[in-house]
């Protein structure tokens, strides 16, 4: 947008100002009224995260058609008593499971099959205890819902296994855990909103010292969520391009922060002008004129970036993007029209009790009314030093980021699907109650499969292969072929009906979606080749299906997706750089240090959540997620950084334009710093590992890029570069008749 649009756009506003008031009250009521939320809209969750045409997905296909029947269950029962379970409790266990097969219980019919497992025998490492611990395996057709399985196997604990005081029973698997996070996530949704209504609130409050600057902030929050989760869940619908209810917290941090944001860039230059003595309605039409084409810079950046998702493989991502960047558009627009009208309307009052003067000027500015160095404040002081001293500056900036930064050598990707549910969640005790009785990996076995032209009559190759998978060092247990009576072809259980196909059952020693199990499996699916002829199968074809499989194959995919969507979106924000900056020097080191604060800020959070809180690793999609968010967001700070630099620098040398006009946008940018950081902090409201990554790595990245990269790297590294960051354009020319460096009248 030029600043001639911008200049009647912010005329329109202010002059219409009751009418847009109007308009857009009238709009959130109508789609509040009328549209469906995400969650109405049917939309999808993080359980679609599977890549498409997975080779895990591909092998429990080919198990299920191979044999009749799965051996893959994501729904369990577990019952367990530390003193032991009786011979008669066991004994009970295997005929429900035989009455749930053939259908006896009549209001358990939803379930196709079950398979019993007890630790009758304690043989470590698959058993960690003897005769304490028994599972029931939950066979569903893939039309039943999550939250009926896990609604299923709580009744079946509560009318069937009816545990006595001093046994434990419980559901746990996938299937219950991904219902639960859905759940947990509607639960704290409200907890979260009202905690970041309060941190707008006090934020702007304590900043402005008025009533009046959160009021109109709040509004401008409110009708952009309104009608931003309305009409993302209806585009959803309509087009079939929806986003995940689980991502919902993600987009109403994000939407709170950016309009606060902006809303706050509103304020302080309105304040500024105040100060200046310029009356309501001349006031408000100058400082959205300024104001103005920097949003929407700003806004279109963060869209933009949000709309190279598309490119991605998974459907979890391609979803993601485009909620992600409608949700930001419509803040953007209620932010250029709304705003404005209403600083129109309220005027001076909205820094009630304050009044406009020259405390308000020097306060926007970055200065106090006092004059004398030791007084200025820290941030002001900050800038000053930056561009004094810009290479010692830089350095310390970049030997800050590097140390930081140290910690994505240590990055390990998990999928905490049921560890990462909160401590006292039901789902998470009954795997933690499983897991004591036996090795992890008994919650989500992988279900090797080996094909080819009558394998399974080659029992003895069979047999080798089986001791070959046993023999690895993290593996608990190998069910196969050599478990099978010699001639039971035909009972299908491990060698298939038509004699083309044998399966084994694995079971490892770690947690089956955590960093380590996905890293034991790789290693094998890696040894397979050499396991294989060793065995006498070298032209067999394997598949490896199951959980831990398929969260590795997510785990590939997305990092390709990341590889893929990294530089599509870098080229996106500099094209857009270079034409609002008008050159091509500065939008490259502004990119480059928009990513040393991200990988500083993924570093330190690595740090964080695995030495600190000792998590298996980080979810696998926070990284991604996280990289795109900051990446487009420090834009924001980009924009109105430089953009205030390039506009003072028409006035005075470039060297008296750094520290004025960056002192002058440090306050802004530290409030909204600190606002995006909080905003996204309250996530970790939402008691799922995966909320509490993306709010770590979201708030140190911000926090890193508003306090070290836009306030000490960035003008240190425009002054080191000087003039020549405007090239090949014009706007940092020594204005006429001075010299660079030299003041007017100098």
């Amino acid at each position: 947008m030029t600043a001639g649009r911008g200049a009647r756009l912010a005329a329109a506003s202010v002059r219409w100002r009751w009418a847009v008031l109007g308009v857009w009250v009238a709009l959130a009521i109508l789609v509040t009224l009328t549209l469906p939320t995400i969650k109405q809209a049917g939309s999808g969750g993080l359980g679609a995260l599977a890549p498409r045409q997975a080779a895990a997905i591909d092998a429990e296909i080919t198990s299920k058609t191979q044999f009749g029947f799965p051996l893959l269950s994501r729904t369990l029962v577990v019952e367990r008593d530390p003193g032991g379970l009786s011979a008669e409790r066991q004994l009970e266990t295997v005929r429900r499971a035989g009455a749930l097969t053939r259908h006896e219980l009549p209001r358990f019919d939803v379930v196709a099959a079950a398979l019993p497992l007890a630790n009758t025998l304690g043989q470590p490492p698959f058993s960690r205890e003897r005769s304490t611990t028994a599972l029931t395996y939950l066979f569903f057709q893939p039309s039943v819902g999550l939250h009926r399985r896990l609604n299923v196997g709580r009744e079946l604990v509560r009318e069937q296994v009816r545990p006595a005081p001093s046994e434990f029973a419980g559901v746990t698997g996938q299937a219950p855990a991904r219902a639960e996070q859905s759940d947990l996530i509607h639960d704290h949704l409200p907890l979260v909103e009202l905690a970041t209504v309060l941190l707008v609130v006090g934020a702007v409050g304590l900043r402005f010292r008025a009533f009046g600057a959160p009021a109109v902030t709040l509004v401008a929050v409110a009708v952009a969520y309104l009608i931003a989760v309305r009409l993302v869940g209806w585009i959803g619908e309509r087009l079939g391009v929806s986003v995940p209810q689980e991502v919902e917290p993600v987009i109403v941090v994000l939407l709170f922060g950016v309009v606060t944001d902006y809303s706050v860039f509103y304020l302080s230059r309105l304040r500024a002008l105040f100060g200046e003595g310029l009356e309501r309605l001349p006031a408000a039409w100058r400082a959205t004129a300024e104001i103005t084409p920097i949003v929407f810079v700003a806004g279109i950046t963060v869209a933009a970036a949000a709309m190279t998702l598309l490119v991605a493989e998974l459907g979890f991502f391609r979803a993601f993007g485009p909620g992600l960047a409608l949700a930001v558009l419509v803040g953007m627009a209620v932010s250029m029209t709304l705003v404005p009208a209403l600083l129109a309307l309220v005027g001076p009052a909205v820094f009630w009790p304050r009044r406009p003067g020259r405390e308000l000027a020097a306060a926007s500015s970055g200065e106090e009314p006092t004059s004398g160095r030791a007084e200025r404040p820290t941030r002001t002081r900050a800038v000053a030093f930056a561009c004094e001293r810009p290479v010692l500056a830089t350095c310390l900036c970049l030997l800050l980021i590097a140390i930081c930064s140290s910690g994505l050598l240590r990055l390990r990707l998990s999928d905490p699907v049921i560890r990462g549910l909160p401590a006292g969640n039901d789902v998470r005790v009954a795997y933690e109650q499983a897991a004591r009785g036996f090795a992890p990996g008994v919650l989500s076995p992988s279900v090797l499969v080996v094909s080819g032209p009558g394998i399974a009559l080659r029992r003895r190759a069979l047999e080798r292969l089986q001791l070959e998978l046993a023999r690895r060092p993290a593996v608990a247990l190998v069910l196969g072929p050599a478990q099978q009576p010699a001639g039971g072809v035909r009972l299908g259980a491990t060698r298939s009906r038509s004699g083309d196909a044998a399966r084994y059952f694995l079971v490892l020693r770690a947690d089956p979606l955590g960093a380590r199990a996905i890293s034991i499996l790789r290693q094998i699916q890696t040894a397979l080749p050499v396991l294989l002829r060793r065995a006498g199968l070298p032209d067999a074809q394997v598949g490896i299906a199951g959980d831990t499989a398929l969260s590795a194959e997510t785990i590939d995919k997305t990092n390709a997706d990341l590889k893929r969507i990294a530089p599509t979106a870098l080229v996106v924000i500099f094209i857009i750089l270079v034409v609002y900056l008008r050159a091509l020097v500065a939008p490259l080191y502004l990119l480059v240090t928009s990513v040393l604060a991200l990988v500083a800020g993924l570093g330190l959070a690595t740090y964080v959540f695995q030495d600190v809180l000792h998590y298996d690793g980080i979810t696998y999609f926070v990284p991604f997620v996280s990289a795109v968010l900051l990446i487009s967001l420090a834009s924001d700070y980009n924009v109105f950084l430089v953009g205030r630099v390039w506009t003072e620098a028409r006035h005075r040398p470039l060297r008296e334009a750094v520290p004025d006009a960056a002192s002058r946008a440090s306050s802004a940018i530290t409030l909204a710093g600190l606002v995006l950081a909080g905003s996204f902090a309250l996530l970790a409201l939402v008691p799922i590992q995966a909320f509490a990554e993306i709010a770590g790595t979201m708030a140190a990245g911000l926090l890193l890029d508003a306090f070290v990269v836009r306030t000490l790297l960035v003008p240190a590294v425009i002054t080191l570069v000087g003039t020549a960051s405007g090239w090949p354009g014009r706007a940092l020319r020594p204005p006429d008749g001075l010299d660079e460096g030299r003041a007017p009248g100098a």
